[in-house]
């Protein structure tokens, strides 16, 4: 299962999210291969801080799009594959969508991100392969005070997108996620207790 983690936007927390999917992914018995195709190389960056620190479970992230494709080939290769990506290299974006098994698009709370959405979308139908591939939304970085209007106004819109499947589940903007990052832990792995951690653990059971 190659799960794609991507929207056209900088800053919707992409890293994040494949970060913590990885993380969770590795902890099983059949662990995880990621692979970072954002020139930027933050997926690259927080694995390199967990291999030093020592952290288990440890796993493996690719910069090498072929390597990413030949897996994608290999049907007898059953570990899951987490891929950041950015469209700041634009031809590797469109080729991991075309080998996706499942597209994951963390959307933030604004209708800037509304429309780059919506723009994401036609790429992806333009480069989808699969028949079955899923297309997932989800909102990401979402407001913590009830009453600001844009989370739900977001939420809405996602609702009435054609082409993706809203997970109904809200990433809240939180200090522990970048913390952890920082620290080159999940966030369930840095406060177990906590409400980010209760939220991702939530959004990557539903992914399983």
């Amino acid at each position: 299962m190659i799960t794609v983690v991507g929207n056209l936007k900088g800053g919707t927390g992409k890293s994040t999210v494949a970060f913590n999917l990885a993380v969770w992914l590795a902890h099983d018995k059949t662990g995880v291969k990621a692979f970072d195709l954002d020139p930027q190389c933050t997926l690259v960056d927080v694995n390199e801080v967990r291999v030093e620190d020592g952290y288990e479970p440890s796993f493996e992230v690719s910069t090498d799009l072929g390597e990413l494709e030949a897996m994608s080939k290999d049907k007898k290769n059953k570990m899951p594959v987490i891929v950041d990506m950015s469209a700041t290299n634009m031809f590797a974006m469109e080729k991991a969508i075309s080998l996706a098994d499942r597209i994951l698009i963390p959307i933030q709370p604004s209708q800037a991100d509304i429309w780059s959405t919506q723009r994401f979308l036609k790429i992806v139908n333009n480069n989808i392969n699969k028949k079955k591939t899923e297309v997932l939304g989800f909102l990401n970085r979402a407001d913590t005070h009830i009453g600001v209007r844009e989370t739900g106004e977001a939420e809405q819109a996602l609702q009435m997108m054609q082409g993706i499947k809203p997970l109904g589940i809200r990433l809240h903007q939180r200090t522990a996620y970048r913390r952890s990052f920082s620290e080159g832990l999940a966030v369930f792995e840095l406060d177990p207790m906590g409400k980010a951690s209760k939220e991702m653990k939530k959004l990557a059971t539903m992914l399983d």
